[in-house]
């Protein structure tokens, strides 16, 4: 008689569990950090003048470090990216002057992370839509006066219109004023599309009656002795009213200074309500609360 083995079958279970159990080691490699990590930052345009740019928004950002495999950027405007060579020419696009916080993760192998952070300082112009900036500029300078013929080309209304419907100028009304309608404003563009205004006013300005204290002037509506010459940078931005695109551009611009164009009102704040190749319309509140009117056109 053959006689059989018998393998009881929980031996064989414990066995296979054995089997099963057994590590399997995987090597990693060496982890090496990066070190001396260093983040440089370079504004567009930077310089006496301009100290945080020149409007365009581009800063150029380097980081280099020692055994780094890779790069992760976040440019503090709440946008981050993996830059390879460590090198990336960065556009910011928030108008105005903002700070940032730009943080560079130096990345080694295994993942392991080195920190390091700057921040920086950053004008960006807002950018006038193209049409309006033909428009005003023509693409370089263009010359405007006032559009003394047109009806309505000086006007007031209450601050929360939009139209002069108290009164409007009918054509040459104001011709007696001697100042009010041999003003010359030139609209100028450079290289960036900054745009910059040079109003010669022929050494007088006519001034609304409510607005000439805001001039440090006394007494009532008439032309005054004021300088307005020299090249301004006009900030352009989204209109702060309460227009629609029905009734405006929606563009309004900021004259530095004592902010006169053609018409004193006591505000250097203007909102575009319409504009061709020829023709401007535009409206700020004056010193009186009220909003105040001008067309030009082009001389």
């Amino acid at each position: 008689m053959t006689k059989r083995l018998i393998i009881p079958v929980f031996a064989v279970a414990i066995a296979l569990g054995f089997m099963g159990c057994q590590k399997t080691d995987y090597a990693l490699g060496n982890i090496v950090s990066p070190t001396a990590l260093t983040l440089a930052t370079a504004v567009a345009g930077v310089d006496a003048t301009n100290p945080n740019g020149n409007g365009t928004g581009l800063v150029t950002i380097t980081a280099t470090a020692q055994n780094a495999i890779t790069y992760k950027v976040d440019f503090g405007d709440g946008k981050t990216q993996v830059i390879p060579s460590g090198t990336i020419q960065y556009k910011y696009s928030i108008p105005g002057t903002n700070s940032f916080t730009v943080i560079v993760n130096a990345i080694g192998t295994g993942g392991v992370v080195t920190t390091l952070s700057k921040k920086i300082t950053v004008f960006v112009a807002f950018e006038i839509p193209a049409t309006i900036l033909a428009n005003l500029t023509g693409g370089s300078s263009k010359i405007w006066i006032s559009d003394k013929m047109a009806p309505g080309h000086l006007g007031v209304g209450p601050n929360d219109a939009f139209e002069p419907i108290w009164w409007q100028a009918g054509p040459l009304e104001k011709e007696s004023v001697g100042c009010l309608y041999d003003d010359e404003i030139t609209f100028s563009k450079d290289a960036s599309n900054n745009v910059s205004i040079n109003v010669n006013n022929k050494g007088q300005s006519f001034v609304q009656g409510a607005s000439v204290g805001s001039y440090g002037l006394s007494g009532g509506e008439a032309c005054y002795d004021v300088v307005t010459t020299g090249v301004k940078k006009l900030i352009f931005s989204d209109a702060t009213s309460k227009s629609t695109t029905a009734n405006s551009t929606r563009i309004q611009f900021v004259v530095p200074g004592n902010g006169i164009i053609n018409f004193a009102t006591g505000s250097g704040t203007y909102e575009i309500l319409s504009i061709t190749a020829t023709t401007m319309l535009l409206r700020n509140i004056g010193a009186d609360g009220n909003s105040w009117y001008q067309k030009l056109k082009v001389k």
